[in-house]
């Protein structure tokens, strides 16, 4: 039986939120445009989902072919993304993934003017457009190949998710008085422990794809 709309949405958006983690970057584009005009703030939101979204695309709609210019079944691509996600899950439980996007503010503000375009880097990728975002939807439009519902699906999914982004980034230093760092550190070690429970799932379909 085919996956509808639906199911194809929910599962996506569970995975690309988790992945992409809209309440933990939001706290990053808060601290990377602090003291800097709306204006600014504005201009560098529209600019980083965009940018985001592109790559997104880009690789949704061609990484199977590129998987299958390399040789590399989805099996095996089901499986390392599933082990990189796991990964991802481990550090934002253990709180390794925030300590090194705050490494990684802190290193670019010390670099940079305050207005500097930050859109491409660091917001569109990594925060955005990351490893973990590219082999989910790579992984999730494969995976559904031929089901054009389901693809609309996890289409959707990833269109939310990232206009969640753009919403928090442009709510970002009103939001982030409001719940503060405790909060939003909590919502992603929770985060952390639906991915890791996403990841073993495809790590075991793939499994018993290859030898059941």
């Amino acid at each position: 039986m085919e996956t509808g709309f639906t199911a194809a949405f929910i599962s996506a958006f569970v995975t690309f939120f988790v992945v992409i983690d809209p309440p933990g970057v939001m706290p990053i584009f808060a601290s990377l445009t602090d003291g800097t005009p709306k204006a600014y703030g504005r201009k560098m939101a529209v600019r980083s989902v965009i940018i985001g979204a592109t790559i997104l695309g880009f690789f949704g709609l061609f990484g199977t072919a590129f998987l299958g210019a390399l040789g590399i079944s989805l099996d095996a691509f089901r499986a390392a993304g599933g082990v990189m996600l796991f990964i991802i899950a481990l550090e934002m439980v253990f709180e390794k993934r925030t300590e090194r996007r705050d490494e990684r503010t802190e290193k670019f503000q010390e670099d940079h003017d305050d207005l500097d375009d930050i859109s491409v880097f660091p917001l569109g990728i990594p925060l955005i457009a990351g490893p973990g975002a590219i082999a989910s939807i790579m992984l999730l439009t494969a995976q559904n190949a031929g089901n054009s519902i389901a693809i609309a699906g996890v289409w959707a999914a990833a269109s939310v998710t990232i206009l969640m982004c753009f919403v928090l980034f442009l709510a970002a230093a009103p939001l982030m008085a409001l719940i503060g760092k405790t909060i939003a550190a909590s919502i992603t070690r929770v985060l952390g422990v639906i991915l890791a429970a996403l990841a073993a799932q495809f790590i075991f379909d793939a499994i018993k794809a290859t030898f059941l």
